[in-house]
């Protein structure tokens, strides 16, 4: 599959490369003595609730942004241009929404499951129905993960796939166990560092070999890629300003506001204080990592931009175009290619490390403990410690269903949009209105999921044409060799025959409902369990609850954070003012001796 004349994996490769692995393992063999070890279910699960902001904001990141973001996003940008950029500003709402509204709740209630507070605020079995329907999500989402660097190892080094994926899963489940949610945390920050220098060695390599930065985007500006601003509504247009920044914002909130895997780091900080400035110093890491995936494909562009190595068959997926340039560009450069590789494994690692830990917190809290009688806190520790195991092995067996999903990025951003959104739903209704009752939730969640199922399978079954999704053209001029055929979307895009696509007709009901972009699975599951839990639950008497008001959102969450502005302000006012009067002292003191 590899051109001949690119590079491959030397032994500096594979050093650079091993030694990744081999001090993430070593910070979870030291997390796992450290302090006495991981005694209890605290320990293990919630760091001992003593973490502190900005390791827990390098961990949100790193988990947040996976292998699917290291060999994805690039491919994205390269493939439809710098419109993914605008998701610097979902990101910006997530936070807000996720830092104002869920986190005074959840961590008013010192809970460990975010399932719990399903329980506390309707009853059992809306909590199970969602702890189901996370465990669902968390275990594909990481099957693809584990995939992705699998495929970039395969692409690059010629490893054996299968291999790979196993070894992933060994790795994240070794620490996992190991040291518990502090290893996975602390391992997290070491990989943050792995994945910005990978972005950054392809971003400068690239502006060497080009004649510099200012050539790479005009490369990019030439072939269409600049483009940012499109504010067509159309829902049914993949990626346009609105899609990108609501549908983003509910996907991204499904994650941050109410995932087991964010939720569950933030609150693992000693304060209240410490976790929302956890999420806003996130949100900085987040911006740095985009706009590093985003330069990446630009670069990926201005080296191809002649000869497309997917179109002239040299590579089999988009998502192999990043492993493929690294090979070529570094050639000369022993040991860059393996950091490239630890960029997209440290990903991997932190995101399937945490979906681990995620998924033990869940299933002990609300499956385990509750037929236990009266179980100790060193029995339940060890109960953590076993599924995170099961989990682990488990999740390297889904991997195998990544390979039949297609592009990484919109399979991984789909499946959260059909699961994550409902849920996202379901929180809020108990969150934000008074009058939900249980009845209302579980029928509302139920509702909103089948919704986001119905659009999710119809939209793989029946893949939105180009003229939805907009492709930008592909090269081969400057390959030099015969027979090939340059795919030229604009010639579909515009097809007069427009109702056929690889010989299927397309129907009303494709081009206006299966056709949905998928970042608004999300909003549309969301939107859809708050309607139908807010009808139901208006129906079967929710406006008679007798409500604890801790398990709502009260006026103090919110006017606490102008409140805290406001003594910043006066505070920053009481400085300036003591300046001046020293100031003033100074003066009259000169004044005096004169």
């Amino acid at each position: 599959m590899r051109r001949k004349n690119i590079g491959a994996f030397v032994v500096w490769d594979y050093l650079v490369f091993a030694l990744m692995l081999l001090i993430s393992a070593l910070i979870g063999v030291y997390y796992a003595f450290a302090g006495g070890g991981q005694k209890t279910r605290k320990d293990f699960l919630m760091g001992g609730r003593g973490m502190s902001a900005v390791p827990v904001a390098m961990s949100l990141t790193a988990s947040f942004m996976s292998a699917v973001t290291v060999l994805g996003t690039p491919a994205e940008v390269y493939r439809f241009g710098i419109m993914f950029g605008l998701f610097f500003i979902a990101y910006t709402l997530m936070v807000i929404v996720s830092a104002e509204i869920f986190l005074p709740v959840f961590y008013r209630l010192g809970i460990t499951s975010t399932y719990e507070y399903l329980e506390l605020r309707f009853n059992k079995h809306v909590r199970r129905l969602g702890t189901v329907l996370f465990i669902i999500q968390t275990v594909l989402y990481t099957g693809i993960v584990i995939y992705a660097p699998a495929l970039a190892l395969n692409q690059v080094t010629g490893f054996e796939l299968w291999g790979a994926v196993v070894t992933t899963g060994l790795v994240c489940t070794f620490y996992c166990t190991l040291g518990g949610l502090k290893a996975v945390i602390w391992t997290d920050v070491f990989q943050i560092g792995i994945m910005i220098a990978g972005f950054l060695s392809v971003i400068i390599q690239t502006a060497v070999i080009q004649g510099g930065m200012g050539n790479v985007l005009k490369h990019a500006r030439l072939g269409g890629r600049l483009r940012l601003w499109d504010f067509n509504p159309d829902p049914m247009q993949r990626h346009t300003f609105w899609t990108l920044c609501i549908g983003g914002t509910f996907t991204w909130a499904g994650i941050y506001g109410v995932n087991q895997s964010q939720v569950q780091r933030y609150l693992s900080c000693k304060t209240r204080y410490e976790a929302k400035l956890s999420l806003y110093i996130n949100l900085v890491s987040l911006y740095i990592i985009l706009s590093s995936a985003v330069f990446s494909g630009l670069s990926l562009y201005s080296v191809y931009r002649e000869c497309d190595p997917w179109t002239s068959k040299k590579v089999s997926a988009p998502d192999q175009l990043m492993p493929y340039l690294v090979l070529d560009i570094f050639r000369e450069f022993p040991g860059m290619p393996g950091l490239f590789v630890a960029c997209a494994y440290s990903a991997t690692l932190s995101t399937v490390s945490s979906s681990i830990n995620a998924l033990a917190a869940v299933t002990v809290e609300d499956i385990i403990e509750p037929h236990l009688r009266s179980p100790s806190e060193y029995t339940l520790s060890w109960f953590s410690k076993g599924t995170s195991v099961f989990y682990g092995v488990f999740c390297i067996g889904m991997a195998g269903l990544a390979s039949l999903m297609g592009a990484l990025l919109q399979a991984a951003l789909s499946i959260f949009g059909i699961i994550g959104g409902p849920l996202l739903g379901l929180f809020s209704l108990g969150i934000l209105f008074p009058f939900a009752n249980p009845i209302g939730a579980f029928g509302g969640l139920l509702g909103g999921f089948l919704m986001s199922l119905w659009v999710g399978i119809g939209s793989q079954l029946y893949p939105p044409p180009p003229w939805r999704t907009l492709p930008l053209t592909l090269s081969t001029a400057g390959c030099n060799q015969s027979q090939l055929v340059q795919r030229d979307w604009n010639d579909m895009i515009y097809s007069t025959n427009a109702l056929q696509v690889n010989g299927v007709t397309r129907t009303p009901i494709m081009d206006n409902w299966y056709s949905l972009s998928y970042l608004y699975l999300s909003t549309l599951g969301t939107v859809s369990t708050v309607i139908f839990g807010v009808i139901i639950s208006l129906l079967t008497g929710g406006r008679h609850q007798d409500l604890d008001r801790k398990l709502l959102l009260n006026k103090g969450d919110l006017t606490r954070l102008s409140s805290l502005i406001g003594k910043r302000k006066s505070q920053v006012e009481v400085s300036k003012q003591k300046s001046q009067i020293s100031e003033f002292k100074e003066m009259d003191a000169s004044v005096s001796q004169a």
